[in-house]
């Protein structure tokens, strides 16, 4: 059974993410739900695979950092909310 204090604390649910990258004239935004966070990683490894993008490797490692961060972060809060 969830806890809702936690789920709302990991910002669960129907909560929308974002992570963004501007590039020069190009903005890269990036949303989706907790539990995508596979999803995104494999759409940022296609778009730096593909030399047509404008992402490159260096630019998905920085959005895949982003967003270990925030999951870090995350991870953090609910610990001290059960703790």
């Amino acid at each position: 059974m969830p806890n809702n204090k936690t789920d709302k604390a990991a910002g669960g649910g129907n909560v929308v993410r974002q992570l963004s990258l501007s590039k020069g004239k190009e903005r890269f935004v990036f949303r989706y739900r907790a539990g995508q966070e596979a999803d995104v990683i494999d759409t940022l490894a296609r778009m730096a695979e593909d030399g047509d993008s404008g992402l490159d490797w260096f630019d998905a490692a920085i959005l895949s950092y982003q967003m270990g961060r925030r999951l870090e972060t995350e991870l953090d809060h609910m610990v001290k909310l059960q703790g």
